[in-house]
């Protein structure tokens, strides 16, 4: 059995390079290591469940999960919901009894996509947590719950339109002290479908060539709103959101296949697109919005 150890710190900076080194032993019984992880994101805790469909769909059993042992680490996993969303994709010791987050920080525990409902029930959910985090932690306006909600619906519906398969979203807010000094939410959206390359395949390869790839899906997404739909108007959902992100000074980031492509603000250091990564399913979509600061 293969161990792979999840890093100590897992969110939006490690999770490249950990889906890397899983790739290496997909076909091959692997042992996830997550005993001494300190801090998870969004992103970690989807990004763990990512690698593990990935290696139980490649090996054809399901990938053994060794849960954190730092006791509020542990606390935070359960409340968040990992362990009832890790459960029909590892082999795990019962974690013991976990409840539902009542953290006045946390927007949205780890919720399954898969239908239209779902995303209902997701914005059902927020609208009450989002209007009074948004207000009272960033600072932006009480309307600003209304784009908030319009973003997640957008990124969630993507899953059920495109991807043919389910898939997760999760959000939370944090005090960014070494890279901000001010609060953000993160909001990670990621499934294990056909990807942004496969969905565009049908109407939009044939003008590339040679030139159709994971890079040139994302582009074409991403920067120039091509979408898998032959007439103009529908499937914008990513333009809009790049646009509401771009205005609350925020970043966001997709990576499908093997590339990454990101909108980057003055604040982050995270590269404008990334090529030659190792291939993952579906889309894993970030978006980080920062609080705004008293010039602003």
């Amino acid at each position: 059995m293969n161990v792979i150890t999840v890093p100590s710190s897992f969110d939006r900076a490690t999770i490249d390079s950990f889906l890397d080194e899983v790739h290496k032993h997909l076909g091959e019984r692997i042992l996830f290591d997550a005993r001494h992880v300190r801090w998870f994101d969004p992103n970690g805790l989807l990004g763990l469940l990512v690698a593990g469909r990935m290696a139980h769909d490649a090996h054809g059993v399901p990938p053994r999960l060794e849960l954190p042992e730092q006791a509020d680490v542990a606390a935070y996993v359960g409340r968040m919901g990992l362990y009832s969303a890790a459960r029909d994709i590892f082999d795990m010791d019962d974690p013991g009894r976990s409840t539902s987050s009542r953290n006045s920080d946390v927007l949205l525990e780890i919720t399954p996509i898969g239908s239209h409902g779902d995303v209902h029930h997701v914005v059902d959910q927020v609208q009450g947590r989002a209007s009074a985090i948004l207000a009272q932690k960033l600072n932006y306006s009480v309307t600003a719950a209304v784009p908030f909600a319009v973003i997640l619906s957008e990124v969630c519906q993507n899953i059920v339109e495109h991807a043919e398969a389910s898939g997760w979203v999760a959000a939370q807010t944090y005090f960014w002290k070494q890279r901000l000094g001010r609060q953000v939410v993160v909001i990670s959206v990621m499934d294990v479908g056909r990807g942004f390359r496969g969905s565009l395949q049908d109407e939009h390869a044939a003008r590339y060539g040679d030139r159709w790839g994971d890079v040139t899906s994302l582009e074409a997404a991403f920067l120039h709103g091509l979408t898998r739909f032959p007439d103009s108007g529908r499937g914008q959902g990513i333009q809009q959101m790049r646009k509401q992100v771009r205005k609350w000074n925020g970043a966001i980031s997709i990576r499908s296949g093997t590339a990454r492509i990101s909108q980057v603000p003055e604040w982050d250091d995270t590269p404008p697109l990334t090529d030659g990564l190792a291939p993952v399913p579906g889309a894993l979509i970030t978006m980080v919005l920062p609080a705004k600061d008293e010039t602003e």
